[in-house]
C-alpha cells in the first residue's frame, strides 16, 4: 500500500481497465434519428373511433355507423307517390278482407221470421229482435275489425308510421265496412226473393240479416257516404292506431337504434375485471397445503 496505490491487491503498474462497450439498443445520437417531417402521418393523428385518452367510455360519441345512420335518416327524401301506392294498396287489400267479415256476420246474425201476404212480406212478431240482433253483430264485429286492422298495420307498415299509415288504416276499415254489409246482406238473399215471388199466401219463411241503423247515402248522386254504425270499423282504426303512436317508445314512431348501443364501446371492447374484495377481518384463513 503506498499513496500512489490505494489499493493493496492492485500493482501500481497494472493499467485501467477499458469501458464496456455500449449496448446495441442504445439511443442514436441526434444525427442519426430520423426527422419528425420523415415519419408517417398515420402515427400522428389518432383514429375517428378511438376515444381521446382519459376519456370515459361511456360518454364518448356515437359511432361512425350511428352517425351515418342519422344523416340517411335526415336526408331521406319525401316519396309521396310511393306513400299514395301504400295507402291505395292498403285500401284495396282491407275491402277483399271485408269479404270474410261479411260472411262471418251473416252467420252470426239470425235470420228475421217473415209471413208471405198479399201485399207482401210481414214480420210473423209485431215487434221482433232480430233486426236489433243483427245491428249489434255487425257493430261488435266492426269495431274488432278496426282495433285488428289498426294493430296489424302497425307492425306491417313500419317504414310509414304516422300520417300515412292511420290515413291507410282509416280508409281501408271505411271501405271493408261496406263491402261486409253487401256480402252479409246477400248470403240467402236469393231464395227469400224466390219465395217472396213464388210462395203462397200465409207461407213462413226467414229473411236474412240487414242493417237498420246504418247504411249509405248518395252525396250528389255520385259520392257513397257511409253513416251509422258502418263507420265503426273506421272508428275503432282510428282509437287503436293513435294509442299505439301515443304509447310508442319512438319520438319517430319507428324504431330507431340505440346510440349507446351503435357507440365504440359495444363493439366488442370487453370491461376490465374488477379487482376481489378484500377480505373481512373476521374471514377464516385458507387452509395451507
Amino acid at each position: 500500500m503506498s499513496p500512489d496505490n490505494p489499493d493493496r491487491e492492485r500493482p501500481v503498474d497494472e493499467p485501467d481497465a477499458s469501458a464496456p462497450p455500449r449496448a446495441s439498443s442504445a439511443t442514436p445520437p441526434a444525427a442519426e434519428q430520423p426527422l419528425a417531417a420523415e415519419q408517417p402521418l398515420a402515427a400522428e393523428q389518432p383514429l375517428r373511433d378511438e376515444p381521446p385518452a382519459g376519456s370515459d367510455p361511456a360518454d364518448a360519441a356515437p359511432s361512425r355507423a350511428y352517425q351515418s345512420w342519422l344523416e340517411l335518416s335526415s336526408d331521406e327524401p319525401r316519396r309521396p307517390l310511393r306513400a299514395a301506392a301504400t295507402v291505395l294498396g292498403t285500401v284495396l287489400a282491407l275491402a277483399v278482407l271485408g269479404v270474410p267479415f261479411g260472411l262471418l256476420w251473416a252467420a252470426l246474425a239470425p235470420d228475421t221470421p217473415v209471413l208471405k201476404t198479399v201485399e207482401g212480406a210481414i214480420y210473423a212478431d209485431p215487434q221482433p229482435e232480430q233486426p236489433i240482433a243483427a245491428d249489434g253483430w255487425f257493430s261488435l264485429l266492426g269495431l274488432g275489425f278496426g282495433l285488428l286492422v289498426a294493430l296489424a298495420l302497425w307492425f306491417v307498415l313500419r317504414r310509414r308510421r304516422g300520417p300515412v299509415g292511420l290515413l291507410a288504416a282509416v280508409l281501408g276499415a271505411l271501405v271493408a265496412a261496406p263491402v261486409a254489409w253487401q256480402v252479409g246482406r246477400r248470403v240467402g238473399l236469393a231464395t227469400f226473393d224466390r219465395l217472396l215471388a213464388t210462395a203462397p199466401a200465409g207461407q213462413a219463411f226467414t229473411k236474412p240479416a240487414d242493417l237498420r241503423a246504418g247504411g249509405i247515402d248518395w252525396l250528389l248522386g255520385v259520392l257513397p257516404v257511409p253513416h251509422g254504425n258502418l263507420l265503426l270499423p273506421a272508428f275503432g282504426a282510428a282509437i287503436m292506431y293513435t294509442l299505439l303512436a301515443g304509447w310508442s317508445r319512438w319520438p319517430g314512431l319507428r324504431p330507431e337504434p340505440d346510440p349507446a348501443g351503435l357507440s365504440w364501446v359495444s363493439a366488442g371492447t370487453p370491461a376490465p375485471p374488477a379487482a376481489p374484495e378484500p377480505p373481512g377481518p373476521d374471514a377464516a384463513e385458507p387452509p395451507r397445503g
